[in-house]
């Protein structure tokens, strides 16, 4: 008889803990946003990047050895408010950081944490991200210039339309639509001659790009924001799918919730207490 009630328990309170994994997951992906650090200075050298959650202080993300033009993919966070401190990289965890700021983070939001300007008037930036997608057959842009030597940048496409004009050096413009699929920019102005390079920007997708000082010159690099669902490359966001309505953790929570009460009867009914458990979420390093 032991036996069986044994079992019949361990069911129960597997089938319990599945769905009220699968609930608070799909809760947290509702109720959260999204955050991801960017080291656009071109003459700062690498650092290690915390982010430590104002509400829970025991849990964060740690990014190290982030160099320049380097943009982390997004990292799922709780809506509430974080610190980003920047540290030398290899300095001390309990080292006064280079620099920090907070950010609020609010449910289905978006945002870059970018290190940018020079060295000498290092600053960081929060950055909000729009993660909507384009029209069939086009794809959405904005710049971001990460160059010094392009001050003020011109970026326009092949075709004469512009997507940046006089745009200063650690600014960025507002996304606009443009047609998908391989494409030429024309980089202009400051100390850089003009320049023709080459960017995919997929049809169905939303990008940051990047202008970028390099050994060669100006560098353009396309950082996915958002795409469409089932075709999301690495660090981007899908993008547009079901689930809008927020009611699909519903149903998950409700059953884990009709579980975990049968569980607890079938314990009391046995004559046994659950442990108590005391978990603290650690800091976990992202990509």
């Amino acid at each position: 008889m032991t036996t069986r009630l044994t079992r019949g328990l361990g069911v129960l309170l597997l089938a319990g803990l599945i769905a009220l994994v699968g609930g608070a997951s799909a809760a947290g992906a509702a109720d959260g946003g999204v955050l991801r650090l960017a080291h656009l200075s071109p003459d700062t050298p690498a650092v290690d990047v915390y982010v430590d959650s104002v509400d829970t202080p025991d849990s964060g993300i740690l990014l190290t050895g982030v160099s320049y033009g380097t943009v982390s993919d997004y990292q799922s966070v709780p809506a509430g408010t974080y610190t980003v401190s920047m540290r030398a990289a290899g300095a001390a965890a309990t080292s006064a950081p280079v620099l920090s700021t907070t950010v609020t983070v609010a449910a289905g939001s978006a945002y870059t944490v970018a290190g940018v300007g020079e060295f000498a008037s290092l600053g960081l930036e929060v950055i909000p991200d729009d993660l909507a997608l384009p029209a069939e057959g086009q794809a959405r842009a904005r710049v971001v210039n990460a160059a010094s030597t392009l001050t003020p940048a011109d970026v326009s496409l092949a075709d004469g339309d512009e997507l940046a004009g006089g745009l200063a050096f650690a600014a960025q413009t507002g996304y606009v639509s443009v047609p998908g699929g391989q494409t030429t920019l024309e980089v202009s102005g400051g100390s850089s001659a003009g320049t023709d390079l080459p960017v995919e920007l997929t049809s169905g997708s939303t990008y940051t790009v990047l202008l970028l000082d390099s050994d060669a010159g100006v560098e353009v690099r396309a950082v996915l924001d958002a795409a469409s669902p089932g075709v999301v490359p690495t660090g981007g966001v899908e993008a547009g799918g079901g689930g809008a309505d927020g009611g699909s953790p519903v149903l998950p929570l409700a059953l884990g919730g009709i579980a975990a009460s049968a569980v607890l009867g079938l314990l009391v009914t046995a004559g046994r207490r659950l442990p108590h458990r005391h978990a603290v979420a650690g800091r976990h390093a992202a990509a």
